[in-house]
């Protein structure tokens, strides 16, 4: 993935007062080539998330919320962007406000995603879901990537569309 440019940037499910107050982190830390899309947890509010998505004519910028981590049980969740499996611990159900008015109407879009949103890591074998190393995929990087860009477009279609 190329690096975004900002002014190419929508912020489909904020309002521009909400999006001029989103902290970007430090772009120039980012491995590029390694991303898919570029996803990141606010460190000032943990429960929220962001989403940064190549579109055909620039970048769709996805805000989400959160709560902590998943169950305290020793038990298995999975992504449903990238389907990593991970403990529930590292899954996070995040909400998106559907675009327009659905979203100032209260309407959200569901998943369980990566609480740290690095499916493009995870997919790449870059990080491992802590625990789980007994489970292994028999897909290639290149055809995990391609599966978890129609999930992340599914997912961008039905905040946007509904």
């Amino acid at each position: 993935m190329d690096q975004p440019e900002l002014d190419k940037l929508t912020w489909v499910n904020s309002s521009k007062t909400q999006a001029k107050r989103i902290q970007l982190p430090d772009r120039d830390r980012v491995d590029w080539d390694s991303l898919d899309y570029w996803g990141w947890r606010d460190p000032k509010a943990p429960q929220r998330g962001y989403l940064i998505v190549p579109a055909d004519d620039g970048w769709i910028g996805i805000a989400l919320t959160t709560t902590s981590g998943g169950g305290k049980k020793p038990r298995a969740g999975m992504c449903s962007l990238c389907l990593t499996p991970h403990p529930m611990s590292s899954i996070g159900l995040f909400a998106a406000p559907r675009a327009g008015a659905a979203g100032r109407n209260g309407n959200t879009v569901g998943r369980y995603i990566c609480a740290d949103l690095q499916c493009s890591l995870y997919i790449r074998g870059i990080l491992k879901p802590e625990g789980m190393s007994a489970l292994k995929e028999t897909l290639s990087p290149q055809e995990k990537a391609a599966r978890l860009e129609l999930n992340l477009h599914d997912f961008v279609h039905q905040v946007i569309d509904g």
